[in-house]
């Protein structure tokens, strides 16, 4: 290795690069978290969290550099001396290990308890966490064990088991999501490059957004009608918890003015309320609150933003024979770029209907290449040395060759850097699309503390296995070469059992890329019959089973857009302490291109729904647009009362026949019942006449059945029957 010349030059880079790299962490914690009010031990952790991982996508690239120097100093590399590069990557390494096991499982608890008292939510966290670090712990011994057996009493079979289940763990994440993303990415820019098909998947993914952000409102409504009730209590254990009750009331928007009778509060809300209020109970209604707040306003969000993409989708559509494109004044929420009006009304039309698409297709071609490279890459890397050789990412990284030896130099460097970041991006961006628990979301502004240090962990986790995973690609002569093989692959393989691990688990990652290929998700689901929560792009894989749902979405953005839906709230929500921050408010956004003066989703004269006496009223004029409201019409007719003239067994089959006829027939069932095209018969009721009162079929259909006449009541038809009892 040479080791001739001065790292100043490179160093002075290095400084450069870790100050860019501090910058862009503020910006993306600036995008996704108010600085103003978050508080420090939020910002400190999870900025750190992020700006270790973008560091450790530099190191990668130095380190090869700095252990494979190139003979020709015009070609080399920025490297650093050896022991600069150890220290770094031990700072890097424990920093991530200790906030990825510790700090942030901890912090994010602690953030989502309920609690008032910062000892009491400490207490919560160390508990939650307690059973976590339980299985952590009864891993790591039977690991240490294996290590003794294997390697015998040495230093390094005390830290090669912690190294070695730790980065095993995060590999197999890395893996399935990598996986997921190096499909995802390609294929939604190449599906992105039509204008008529991003519209079209827009309007389909509409009706159940829609949906889902009426679920939020009414979950929230019913959860401050729970602490409306609980505010009216004077008496008893409530008594001593008034500052606390007040505390959320000011989470609420219930008004204060108007009166709370028992009617607007709900029967349901109040019998959720018990007897005997403690601290428990208090907690865990703060903590669905909070909860309830930001899921709210993650859909609220999505929908705004949902009808944002609709209107330039469309805008963009209707431009075709005028060719002129105008979006009107940007929405107070849009970015500087988006802000900069220098293009006339024709570049902008050849930018977005011709340019765009354009650099989207060739983009995602070149992306779903890169996808192939580094497929490639993971399958021949555990087979023999002449196949592992013709691996792409070892060919491009590795430029030159000095008595059959590679070297690392400044162009390897960059595309090394490159691969590094597409790996790590594909993982990340499968990180927001695969559903988790708890509803866990980035918001513009308004992300949840807790959110934020669940993402920054998985950020921080799958950095340290992609980096490592990615030396391997290359020469082995070459990455047992570098600091990072010594520091941390040394240790992985030190037993046979943590070596064949690394070989040939990264195989699986044709499970992943199969599945999400083929849409084997939304089958799966579609079979268990869960095809109601089939993701956007499982939904495109599976052709006709999503071709009605788009009509739908349709009108509901053309009532948004148009002003003539219902008014929905989206005001500002009340500013609590810093354990319910970051919550501020639900920003607006324009009612249509061109006119911003009006928020989505609210008519030009409304603005937003006024408070009656009866708050239930709201949620159920919101719950009449949609696919939400025909659920809350079915809430309604539970509650309606029998009428008394109808015998047991009337009543009964009344009943059976509304229970038959509101079951859908599963999708797949009726994708193989299917008749095909060519034999149906659209005017065959003409040919017989319209006299016989038979249907379509020339039979009776599920329609037709009525149950009821098993009990002797009338079916409906011409057959007549008086609707009594035959005894």
């Amino acid at each position: 290795m040479a080791t001739s010349g001065s790292a100043v030059g490179s160093e002075v880079f290095w400084a450069l690069a870790l100050l860019l790299l501090s910058i862009l962490v503020l910006l993306i914690l600036r995008f996704y978290l108010p600085l103003r009010t978050t508080p420090a031990f939020v910002l400190v952790t999870v900025f750190f969290a992020l700006w270790l991982p973008a560091g450790i996508v530099l190191l990668v690239p130095i380190d090869l550099a700095s252990s494979a120097q190139t003979d020709d100093e015009a070609t080399r590399g920025i490297w650093l001396p050896q022991r600069v590069v150890h220290t770094c990557w031990r700072i890097a390494y424990w920093l991530i290990f200790v906030l990825t096991w510790f700090t942030l499982p901890i912090l994010a608890e602690y953030s989502d308890a309920g609690y008032r008292e910062p000892k009491d939510k400490l207490i919560y966290s160390l508990r939650s966490n307690a059973q976590y670090h339980a299985m952590v712990f009864g891993f790591g011994i039977l690991a240490f064990i294996y290590a003794l057996i294997s390697y015998g009493v040495h230093v390094d079979s005390l830290k090669s088991p912690v190294m070695a289940l730790a980065y095993c763990w995060g590999l197999v994440l890395a893996i399935y999501l990598m996986g997921h993303g190096l499909v995802s990415i390609p294929r939604s820019l190449i599906r992105n490059a039509s204008i008529s098909g991003r519209l079209r998947r827009i309007q389909q993914h509409a009706p159940r957004l829609h949906e889902q952000m009426e679920e939020a409102e009414t979950n929230l409504e019913e959860l401050e009608y729970q602490v409306a009730e609980l505010s009216r209590r004077k008496t008893g254990t409530a008594m001593d918890y008034q500052d606390w009750i007040e505390e959320l009331l000011d989470l609420t928007n219930l008004p204060e003015a108007q009166p709370r009778p028992q009617a607007a509060i709900g029967v349901a809300a109040a019998r959720r309320v018990p007897t005997v209020i403690t601290e428990k109970y208090m907690a865990e209604l703060t903590r669905a609150l909070n909860r309830a707040r930001h899921a709210r306003s993650r859909y609220v969000n999505e929908w705004n933003r949902l009808l944002r993409s609709a209107a330039e989708a469309q805008a963009i559509l209707d431009c075709g024979p005028s060719k002129k494109l105008e979006f009107g004044r940007p929405s107070p929420r849009a970015s500087w770029p988006e802000r900069l009006n220098i293009l006339t009304p024709y570049t902008r039309y050849l930018l977005h209907f011709h340019i765009m698409p354009t650099t989207r297709l060739a983009f995602g071609g070149l992306l779903a290449l890169a996808s192939i490279c580094i497929i490639w890459s993971e399958i021949i890397k555990a087979g023999p040395a002449a196949l592992a050789s013709l691996s792409i990412i070892r060919l491009t990284v590795m430029h030159d060759w000095v008595d059959g030896k590679g070297q690392v130099g400044f162009g390897g460097q960059l595309i090394a850097a490159l691969w590094i970041s597409y790996m790590c991006a594909a993982a990340l961006i499968s990180i927001t699309e695969v559903k988790v628990w708890r509803g866990r979301a980035l918001v513009w502004r308004n992300t949840a503390h807790e959110s934020a240090f669940w993402y920054a962990s998985y950020v921080a986790r799958l950095s340290v296995p992609l980096a490592y995973n990615f030396i391997t690609f290359l020469s082995r002569d070459v990455y047992e070469k570098t600091t990072f093989y010594d520091f941390l692959g040394r240790l992985i393989d030190l037993t046979s059992l943590g070596s064949w691990f690394n070989k040939l688990f990264p195989l699986f990652i044709l499970l992943p890329i199969s599945a999400t290929m083929f849409g084997l998700y939304g089958k799966v689901k579609r079979t268990i019959g869960l095809a109601d929560i089939i993701d956007e792009d499982e939904e495109n894989e599976l052709g006709s089973y999503g071709s009605g749902s788009w009509r739908e979405g349709r009108d509901l953005i053309d009532r948004e857009l148009n002003g003539t839906s219902i008014p929905r709230s989206v005001g500002s929500l009340a500013v609590p302490g810093d354990s319910f921050a970051p919550i501020r408010s639900i920003p607006s956004s324009p009612n249509r291109i061109g006119n911003p003066a009006t928020p989505l989703g609210t008519s030009p004269t409304a603005g937003t729904i006024a408070s009656s006496s009866d708050p239930l009223a709201s949620s159920r004029r919101l719950g009449t647009g949609g696919a939400g409201g025909q659920r809350q019409q079915h809430r309604g007719l539970d509650s309606e009362e029998e009428d008394d003239d109808d015998n047991f067994f009337t009543s009964l089959g009344h009943r059976i026949k509304n229970t038959v006829d509101t079951i859908d027939t599963p999708k797949w069932l009726q994708e193989i019942t299917k008749k095909p095209k060519w034999m149906d018969d659209d005017g065959s009721d003409l040919d017989r006449g319209q006299g016989n009162g038979s249907n379509h079929n020339g039979g009776g259909s599920a329609a037709d059945f009525d149950i009821r006449r098993f009990f002797g009541g009338s079916s409906g038809g011409s057959g007549g029957g008086s609707g009594g009892i035959r005894l």
